[in-house]
């Protein structure tokens, strides 16, 4: 089968809608040979920082030597992305292969199953051919009812929590919290790095050794190098470069850190390991002349971390952001926090996609528009971003947005 052709078929169980629960997954795994039993588990869940989180431990894992597998969602560009091995995304013959077998055990079974239950099941099989010793596995929303939850964990890794999703996992903190919580099972240690009191009292109900990073390094400090475009962190008696860049990957630095610690990897191998990180669109550079960022906020919380940056490094009248938000996300929060920081604002269109919408309709919701225009074609407001001379230029509102600019700017 064509790859273009299977992939369509696949992203075709997305009209089975998102169902929490593990009765399909149980079923796939079973008929699968249990393959998620055949390797160490790190379970990562959180509301931010998920992504950052886990190939920071890939890559210190794989600096230590270990055959490594990390799932993560979603993809930017290709599906690929999603499943990787060894440092390596998933060939499409390996692809074909796997979606077959699990295509197969469909077919055997009668279950209708969501897309992130086919995807989840063909990752938990390659990456048991392939005999890893560690993977680095992270939900794909909330955790307790999660397709990924049906593995048992080294260590389980809860990075925050913070409104969203609450159609599915709760109106509060703590019950998106509790939901979030539930992949802790019968781990003995979860490491985390938020300190909301309700966050902490849903964590807490459950049977495990909290490792708070927050608290532990407290005394920890760090600095953004815009030069070089890494973190700086200073844990007293060594000091890290981190090629993550930002405020806010400090905590996912700290959780990956401690994670590693808790394996006991050698500190001299975690150094090595946080200079070679790389993971797009968070705070990545595109290029550097024009200097254009892409940063995949796509939440209120996302947005303030990544206000938090730009405002360190950039006058408001030196930004112009180029930006399309997702309508299910809480537009009007995410485009007060960008008019702070740029005195210019252009808002295209995720028309194509479901939960988008085109930039009139964030335009509407905005409510100082000076300095802020619509350009629906991606590629315009790329070269009227160009045009305004300015200092650098932010891609951010949504990682739809992001991927449509690496498509239609590369292509």
């Amino acid at each position: 089968m064509e790859i273009e052709k299977l992939l369509d078929e696949l992203y075709s169980y997305s009209m089975h809608g998102i169902k929490l629960g593990l009765e399909n997954i149980k079923t796939l795994c079973r008929e699968l040979g249990e393959p998620q039993k055949n390797y160490k588990v790190i379970h990562i869940a959180g509301t931010n920082g998920k992504g950052s989180t886990s190939t920071t431990i890939e890559t210190i894992l794989l600096e230590a030597g270990y055959k490594v597998g990390k799932y993560t969602s979603p993809h930017i560009l290709k599906f690929n992305e999603r499943i990787r091995a060894n440092g390596q995304d998933i060939s499409d013959e390996e692809i074909v292969k796997y979606y077959q077998i699990v295509k197969e055990v469909i077919a055997k079974t009668g279950i209708r199953p969501t897309f992130f239950e086919v995807t989840t099941a063909m990752m938990f099989k390659y990456f048991s051919d392939l005999g890893l010793d560690y993977v680095v596995l992270e939900t794909g929303m909330g955790g307790r009812f999660d397709a990924t939850n049906v593995c048992e964990a080294e260590l389980c890794v809860i990075t925050n929590v913070s409104l969203d999703h609450t159609e599915y996992l709760g109106d509060t903190i703590y019950k998106i919290a509790k939901e979030k919580a539930g992949i802790i099972k019968n781990t003995s240690r979860v490491v985390v790095a938020d300190s909301n009191p309700e966050f902490l009292k849903a964590i807490s109900e459950e049977k495990a050794e909290i490792i708070n990073v927050l608290e532990k390094y407290k005394n920890t400090t760090m600095e953004l190098d815009f030069e070089k475009f890494i973190t700086k962190i200073d844990l007293g008696a060594e000091k890290y470069n981190f090629s993550l860049f930002g405020n806010y990957q400090f905590k996912n630095f700290l959780t990956a850190y401690e994670v590693a610690i808790q394996l006991g990897i050698d500190k001299e191998i975690i150094k090595r390991a946080s200079k070679k990180v790389v993971w797009q669109c968070r705070f990545e550079r595109y290029c550097q002349n024009p200097l254009v960022v892409l940063d995949g906020a796509h939440n209120e919380d996302g947005m303030r971390e990544l206000c938090k940056i730009i405002e360190q490094g950039y006058k408001s009248e030196e930004v112009v952001i180029i930006t399309s938000i997702l309508k299910d996300k809480d537009v009007k929060h995410m485009l007060g926090l960008m008019r702070k920081i740029a005195d210019n604002i252009i808002f295209t269109s995720l028309e194509e996609n479901p939960r988008g919408t085109n930039g009139e309709k964030i335009f509407e919701q905005l409510e100082d528009k000076k300095g802020c225009i619509v350009e629906n074609n991606m590629k315009k407001a790329y070269e009227l971003a160009k045009s305004y001379n300015k200092k650098i230029i932010v891609v951010c509102g949504s990682f739809y947005t992001l991927s449509k600019f690496k498509e239609e700017i590369d292509g």
